[in-house]
């Protein structure tokens, strides 16, 4: 089956491309990139006239919650909602039920996202056994099972001897190595970002300095043993400044952000809105700026959902016993999109944040549209508005802080493997 995409501003960093071109997209593979790219009889045809068209979207921080939690999400719905979102591919976490610490777990998600996903899943092992930060989990038979990073997220390894071996282990194996840099002890009972809106609101805060900590203990280790670390989540501007200053010594280190850290503050909480209560939590106005001039700077090399659902009767309860975590995956293109609007990145800088460097992050060979590479292509109508229905969302939780609020911009198709899987 053979598919011709025409007339789209085709946007692919990995090429330097960013041209009004058609793709030809042969056997689940590319074909041809060009102007008046002749196909086939028979060839399926889409018009993506006032579109952008660019290598598949890859959302490398989501949790899929299956197996073990499928109350709150599973494969086949987590899955429809990341091709409704434009992403052709999402990297799972391993904190389910039971943890993702071995190869019986990841098989089992690689073999339902086969027969039952919408879009491609790629598995990230736990760090530790059980991700309680006792003793580490075998990587080696992780990664020969499929899982393409490791990460205890959601639990940060306390022990720093314990990470640093953890580091050293995941360099031989060369698998990448995902750190949740939070220092719990810092962190105490508090439920949202310590300042002003905390103090009104009554509520025990966290302080920045519980992430800022934490991450310069995992970067320090990371240049110590001379291993390579991604840092999930980033939120403040000491964590940004600790990462910028450390990329310029030569340190192995890359970093990512969500959407809500560039999009909401801390504010978002007021009304005790538990749908704005996740970890780390939103932060300052200051912090936000930090995110965005690092984001242009080229300090944070992604932007990933985090994306966290949670079950109605986890979020509609008191704010200190509400879940921490939000929905983003059908949320994420067009507030990611914004930033293009405000002139923080340029398209192809999008797209490579939100393409082309989650692949080489984490070697999956996605992320292009070279002739060959496999087709996962996203085309983007950056003029579609659309209201965030609850009703609508293909996930099965609604903890969403854009409830009700009107996007611009959306996923028109979304292909993997050459074959269109949503369609708006």
């Amino acid at each position: 089956m053979s598919l011709l995409i025409k007339n789209g501003r085709v946007i692919d960093p990995s090429q330097n491309i960013d041209d009004t071109l058609d793709v030809l997209v042969e056997r689940g593979k590319v074909k041809e990139i060009g102007k008046g790219v002749k196909a086939p009889a028979g060839t399926e045809t889409i018009d993506a006239k006032g579109c952008y068209v660019t290598p598949g979207l890859i959302d490398m921080h989501v949790h899929l919650r299956d197996p073990g939690l499928e109350y709150k999400e599973d494969i086949v719905s987590g899955t429809m909602a990341a091709a409704a979102g434009g992403f052709t591919s999402v990297v799972c976490m391993p904190n389910t039920s039971p943890v993702n610490d071995n190869k019986t777990v990841t098989t089992y998600i690689i073999a339902k996202a086969k027969a039952e996903g919408a879009v491609n899943v790629f598995p990230i092992g736990a760090i530790t056994k059980g991700s309680k930060g006792e003793s580490l989990a075998e990587m080696g038979e992780l990664k020969e099972a499929g899982c393409v990073a490791v990460s205890d997220d959601g639990h940060p390894v306390a022990n720093a001897e314990l990470m640093r071996r953890a580091l050293e282990y995941a360099k031989g194996m060369g698998i990448m190595l995902i750190s949740h840099a939070e220092e719990k002890a810092l962190v105490g009972e508090g439920v949202m970002n310590e300042g002003f809106a905390a103090t009104e609101l009554g509520l025990k805060g966290i302080p920045w300095a519980a992430e800022d900590v934490a991450t310069a203990r995992d970067v320090y280790l990371a240049e110590f043993t001379g291993s390579p670390v991604h840092i999930a989540h980033v939120s403040t501007k000491g964590a940004l400044r600790i990462i910028r200053n450390a990329k310029a010594r030569g340190v192995k280190v890359t970093c990512e952000t969500a959407p809500h850290y560039f999009s909401l503050t801390d504010d978002a909480v007021r009304g005790y809105e538990t749908n704005a209560k996740m970890n780390p939590p939103l932060r300052s106005a200051d912090d936000v700026t930090a995110v965005k001039a690092a984001l242009k700077d080229g300090t944070i090399d992604a932007i990933a959902t985090d994306h966290a659902p949670h079950h109605l009767d986890e979020k509609d309860i008191e704010f200190n016993l509400a879940l921490n975590g939000i929905i983003g995956l059908e949320t994420s293109l067009p507030l990611s999109l914004k930033l293009v609007e405000e002139k923080v990145l340029t398209l192809p800088a999008l797209v490579e944040k939100m393409s082309v460097n989650p692949a080489k992050i984490l070697d999956i060979g996605r992320g292009t549209l070279k002739a060959g590479a496999v087709a996962d292509i996203t085309v983007i109508d950056p003029k579609a508005e659309w209201i965030v229905d609850p009703d609508k969302l293909a996930s099965k939780s609604k903890n969403s802080p854009w409830l009700g609020q009107k996007m611009k911009g959306a996923a028109a198709y979304t292909i993997v493997a050459g074959k269109v899987v949503y369609k708006k």
